[in-house]
């Protein structure tokens, strides 16, 4: 008698958590998390398409890209360009973007100033970065 419940014990043992874990996930499943209301059965299952994904942090000229560009609507395309100017005096890391920047300022000048009034704020910052960035939107 002893050996049989013995068995019946190490069975157990071994099947009732195997159980519990599975009506666990399946009653989990069935749960509407969202609250949503529809006529069907709804049920959840995990994806690996949900599982979230790290932010990708932000590099410094897009930073600088962003902060400028809002820059230039608050204010005008003149002090964005002396802006850029003076970060990539103090940051020379930031030099090998300046083009970009000042291209991505001369587009954004056109499309809010227009294309003759974003000319005029034109000027060597970059080359002539921004100057392209107006022709290359008008």
């Amino acid at each position: 008698m002893t050996h049989t419940a013995r068995r019946i014990g190490r069975t157990l043992a071994f099947v009732l958590p195997v159980v519990l874990v599975l009506s666990g996930t399946l009653a989990v499943t069935a749960v509407p998390w969202a609250g949503t209301q529809s006529t069907g059965s709804q049920v959840l299952t995990a994806s690996s398409k949900d599982v979230s994904v790290r932010a990708k942090s932000r590099t410094p000229q897009d930073i600088l890209r962003d902060r400028l560009l809002a820059e230039l609507q608050e204010k005008d395309p003149g002090v964005a360009l002396t802006h850029l100017q003076r970060e990539v005096e103090a940051r020379p890391s930031l030099a090998q973007h300046c083009m970009s920047i000042a291209r991505a300022l001369g587009r954004a000048a056109v499309q809010h100033y227009g294309p003759t009034r974003a000319q005029s704020y034109s000027r060597p910052v970059c080359d002539t970065s921004f100057a392209y960035g107006v022709a290359h939107e008008s």
